[in-house]
């Protein structure tokens, strides 16, 4: 193909030979400031780009000139100025469907964590202060029974449903653009307006991308909202949230407790408040890391560039209108 890719994502040997079998590749090892240095040096002659966590915007992909596609291992791409590439007509392409269980998965494990106060708790026994049979003051809230709203009814958002219906017998209700009448048979959910899920949900999870529309879309107003026993999941993107109002409503007790995968800033700073408040578990964007997934992910992120770069329309694109095929 004699195509030049630049790799800035580690691959397992096995998708490594079947990329370089295609294509001649320049693996950048870190993202650190002599990695980026080895970027824009190889950009020039890039056709394909492949990684993730790095946001590539047009002062940067100017750089390339010959560049055809950048293929995402993610499923979010507010990493990437699409109409930027559009324009140039550059593909990009994700990684949708191979994470969606995972991360459902992922934001079950914060609704129970949080209602039932696993880190909390565990931590007491880890400091040596269980010393005898816990009270009122350390007791959860369950989880069965209790009503799931989510924010967001998308592949990940349906996940999490049926967990909640099928698994825990929780009565769903949603919030999204659109009805989702498949949805509303399947696991007997009920369409909301976003004032009136918060109002009415033991468990308000967010699964939205992030998008002009949503940024900041769940602050001081919403938070105000919800009831004092509700618990927060937000597994989608950190900017949805206004992070100061969600702090002030944990301290206040405003809303029970919050579990978080994702946050404003990522690393979290270790100086955040909600590092100082036991009603929150923190999670370190985890939602599609295993190793079954990631490996999927970077099949899937391997065969849409290796599919752009032969001409081929990739199965997983994320900018259509820059198709030319």
């Amino acid at each position: 193909m004699n195509k030049q890719v630049v790799l800035y994502k580690k691959l397992s040997p096995e998708l490594m030979a079947r990329l370089q079998a295609h294509v001649d590749v320049t693996l950048i090892d870190s993202l650190d400031a002599h990695g980026l240095m080895q970027l824009r040096d190889a950009l020039p002659a890039a056709h394909g780009l492949l990684g993730a966590s790095l946001k590539l915007d047009a002062a940067l992909l100017d750089l390339a000139p010959q560049l055809q596609a950048v293929s995402s291992v993610s499923v979010g791409v507010d990493n990437y100025d699409i109409d930027y590439l559009t324009r140039r007509q550059i593909l990009l392409t994700n990684t949708p469907d191979v994470l969606t269980e995972t991360t459902a998965d992922t934001g079950f494990a914060l609704i129970l964590a949080s209602a039932r106060r696993v880190v909390e708790l565990a931590n007491l026994v880890r400091d040596g202060q269980w010393q005898r049979s816990i009270g009122p003051a350390h007791f959860g809230t369950d989880v069965h029974g209790k009503t799931l709203g989510i924010i967001g009814m998308g592949r990940i958002g349906e996940a999490l449903a049926q967990r909640g219906h099928f698994g825990f017998g929780m009565p769903v209700i949603y919030h999204s653009q659109s009805r989702k009448p498949a949805v509303e048979q399947r696991f007997a959910a009920q369409y909301r307006s976003l004032e009136d899920l918060l109002r009415q949900a033991d468990f308000v999870c967010l699964t939205l991308p992030l998008t002009a529309q949503t940024e900041g879309l769940i602050g001081a107003e919403q938070f105000a909202l919800m009831r004092r026993e509700s618990i927060f999941i937000n597994i989608s993107r950190g900017k949805v949230v206004d992070e100061a109002a969600l702090i002030d409503a944990l301290r206040q007790q405003r809303i029970r407790g919050a579990g978080l995968d994702v946050f404003e800033r990522e690393p979290l700073n270790p100086d955040s408040p909600l590092l100082q408040l036991n009603n929150v578990v923190a999670t370190p964007h985890m939602g599609s890391a295993t190793h079954e997934t990631r490996e999927a992910m970077a099949r899937c992120a391997v065969d849409n560039l290796l599919a752009a770069l032969r001409g081929e329309k990739p199965a997983n694109l994320v900018n259509p209108a820059a198709w030319q095929g």
